[in-house]
């Protein structure tokens, strides 16, 4: 994070300036140096100083995809993104990316305009209530009356948004404030009273952690997005964990990264298309460890009969998420960055690993026996996997992926190989579809040396990807990977086991043979981008190495897949995890018995 740049004694920046120019001169002051944005009415007065203002602002073509930018370039970068919109509709179509923001935990500040103060309540034109919209769904948010508490607003929502559990904050400027006069100092005082955030956890809880972990027979440790979200400082220390008690590692979704998938000890993700051994593990385990991780639904299956003979250690630096799915034996409040570095130096005095030989062996047969897999299509088209698996193999080791939501954001997390602990960016508790080309496009604008890649499918992508014009006009040279399915595959995929492939609206016609609306080629070329079709399993090196050879604008590989390809391992929605099944009609057996 840049810290704010404090004034020399006794000098201020011209007195009386507009509140807008507060608003921009603030931005500078914390080191903001990118807004994604769109102006309207209400916030105009800002767009006005923002015109010669050092920071970079980058014209979305909606502000959904303004929201998901700053996330992408946030959750990329450690650093906190900014957008910025107009009141009434500008506002409420930043919501969706807000909400997602918040629970995956990533810093966002949010700036719209509003309606002057006085014309607050009477319905006035494009007037909203952004604050009590978004106040649920955002870690905090402000509104601004005054033109004397833009800078302490902005600083103090700029100081939730990366402190203790990062989340989307929301500032409520109203026009009035924007056009009134105001005497601006850096830096301000910033007063929060209640919000002291927890960071270090208790030495003794820790301590205690290490104990029975040392005792366990058979552990696991669950590797969260919190690990992800502290940094790679918190990723180092993890490694040093798993080396020197020699403990197998379960990440989530959101934990991607957090231990290279490569390394011996990562089982791979659980939960709901988790690997087997994976959720095996956590099934069998006497002792899971888990560092900042929420415990949601789609990790545990059915709650009652989740891990049923494990002791469990919590580390999240939310006390709030701590017990409230499952009960805790060992709760530890605080930064995990923290935790892990305690942990590693106690575990480091160990005077020899344990003995976890027969769990190994275990683990390692399940591995083994249910191994990363997939069925070449029948009807003759590509398999996503072989998709997803060559760009892996071919992009760059330090590429970025961002996955929409469906089929392909599973298939992404089975089938790249992911090694760093910001690779892949998710939108994970919420859902969202339409998040991955936004999101690419803010994780490229964050590291303009690296290559960015939106793995897309053909139902989210016709949500937002009309942000590759902004791409195109801005020379942000992200790249597409469109798995189009033709339909909403998940979707497709749940009537084909649970609802007797009676397919209700979910056929999307986008790569049919007879049927191809809209044409992903054309369309891409028309945003001003590079566009490619790939259909045959020998074309797809070839037209990846095409792709990451167009540097100078953005470019969408539209692969046209197989509709029947589903994502396996499954566990369905609300069943125990027990009823893992790691292809159609075939469920392993966990052998709890010779435990």
């Amino acid at each position: 994070m840049t810290e704010p740049k404090p004034v020399p004694p006794g000098r201020r920046v011209p007195a009386s300036l507009t509140g807008a120019e507060a608003v921009v001169k603030t931005l500078e002051a914390l080191g903001v140096e990118v807004i994604f944005g769109i102006p309207g009415g209400t916030i105009l007065p800002t767009y006005d100083p923002l015109y010669a203002s050092k920071i970079r602002h980058i014209l979305v073509r909606h502000e959904q995809g303004a929201g998901h930018a700053a996330a992408g370039y946030a959750a990329s970068s450690g650093r906190v993104g900014v957008c910025m919109a107009t009141s009434g509709p500008g506002a409420t179509n930043l919501i969706t990316a807000l909400a997602d923001a918040n629970i995956d935990s990533v810093p966002v500040l949010a700036i719209t305009g509003q309606v002057g103060a006085q014309a607050i309540g009477t319905d006035a034109f494009q007037e909203a209530d952004i604050v009590g919209a978004t106040m649920p769904l955002t870690k905090h948010s402000f509104l601004v009356k005054e033109a004397v508490d833009i800078a302490p607003a902005i600083s103090a929502a700029y100081h939730i948004a990366h402190s203790g559990r990062p989340g989307p904050v929301l500032v409520d400027v109203t026009k009035s404030a924007q056009t009134a006069r105001v005497d601006w100092h850096w830096p301000v005082k910033m007063e929060l009273p209640g919000y002291k955030p927890v960071v270090k956890p208790h030495a003794k809880q820790v301590q205690q952690a290490a104990e029975v972990l040392r005792q366990a027979k058979r552990p696991v440790i669950l590797a969260g997005g919190g690990i992800i979200r502290a940094g790679a400082a918190a990723k180092a220390d993890l490694a040093k964990v798993v080396s020197r008690t020699g403990a197998p590692v379960v990440i989530t979704l959101m934990g991607a990264g957090a231990l290279p998938d490569s390394h011996p000890a990562n089982l791979g993700m659980g939960g709901m298309h988790g690997t087997v051994p994976a959720v095996a593990a956590l099934q069998n385990a006497d002792l899971i460890v888990a560092l900042g991780s929420r415990f949601d639904d789609r990790l545990t299956g059915e709650l009652a009969s989740f891990a049923p003979h494990a002791k469990l250690v919590h580390a999240d630096i939310d006390p709030a998420e701590i017990g409230k799915n499952l009960p805790v034996d060992v709760p530890i409040v605080g930064d995990v960055g923290h935790v892990l570095a305690q942990l590693a130096d106690l575990v480091g005095d160990w005077d020899a690993k344990p003995d976890w030989g027969h769990w190994w062996d275990y683990l390692n047969g399940l591995r083994a026996s249910y191994p990363a897999g997939y069925d070449q299509p029948s009807d003759g088209r590509l398999a996503p996997q072989h998709v997803i698996e060559r760009l892996s193999a071919l992009a760059p080791p330090d590429a970025i992926f961002a996955a929409g939501v469906g089929q392909h954001q599973m298939w992404a997390q089975q089938f790249l190989d992911i090694s760093g602990e910001r690779q892949l960016l998710n939108s994970g508790g919420l859902g969202t579809m339409g998040y991955a080309a936004p999101a690419a496009m803010g994780a490229q604008v964050a590291h303009p040396e690296r290559q960015v890649w939106a793995v897309d499918g053909d139902g989210c992508f016709q949500m937002t990807g009309h942000e590759l014009v902004t791409c195109a006009l801005n020379s942000i040279p992200v790249k597409v990977a469109l798995i189009n399915n033709s339909s909403l595959g998940m979707v497709r995929q749940w009537q084909t086991l649970f609802y007797g492939q009676r397919y209700s609206n979910t056929d999307l016609h986008t790569g049919d043979d007879t049927v191809m609306i809209p044409d992903f080629v054309k369309l891409a070329e028309a945003y001003g981008c590079a566009a490619l079709r790939c259909s045959q399993a020998d074309q797809v090196d070839q037209v990846i190495a095409e792709a990451m050879a167009i540097t100078d604008r953005p470019v969408l590989i539209d692969f046209q897949v197989s509709r029947d390809a589903q994502v396996w391992p499954m566990i369905a929605g609300g069943a125990s995890n027990d009823t893992i099944e790691y292809a159609r009609g075939l469920a392993p057996t966990f052998e709890r018995d010779e435990f």
